[in-house]
């Protein structure tokens, strides 16, 4: 998902445009903003971090963009894409070294195994409409 400082900062384009690059295809995207509740929710596996409650007030700042993206390898592949969180440790030509304004604000987000991209997809995209969009690009 391309969080809400890229968005507001209009790099949604050049974003998407690095993704397909690297080979990725668009099976599935929406523009949305997050209720502070659905922020919660997508990221409840941080909740006792001490980070939680600023990141839950960015994830509901403004627009999102959620995506499910397909590629043979699509984690590891989008999370070498996105580069590290902190963007001044991400590697030169990553999405967060481009893009985000700070580790907090990291432009970005990539699912951290098959089994969250598949939950984390189902959160933003009913199963049906996830499974037609795959279709179209079968």
């Amino acid at each position: 998902m391309i969080k809400p400082g890229a968005v507001k900062n209009k790099h949604i384009g050049e974003i998407i445009a690095k993704i397909e690059e690297a080979g990725f295809t668009l099976a599935a995207i929406k523009t949305l903003q997050m209720r502070r509740e659905d922020a919660a929710e997508f990221y409840a596996v941080h909740k006792d971090r001490p980070f939680f409650e600023e990141l839950i007030e960015f994830m509901s700042s403004g627009p999102i963009i959620a995506m499910v993206l397909l590629k043979e390898n699509a984690v590891a592949d989008f999370r070498e894409l996105i580069g590290a969180t902190d963007p001044a440790e991400a590697a030169e030509g990553t999405i967060r070294r481009m893009f985000a304004t700070s580790k907090s604000h990291n432009a970005i987000h990539g699912s951290d195994s098959d089994e969250n991209a598949e939950r984390e997809s189902a959160f933003f995209f009913s199963r049906q409409e996830y499974l037609r969009r795959v279709m179209v690009e079968s």
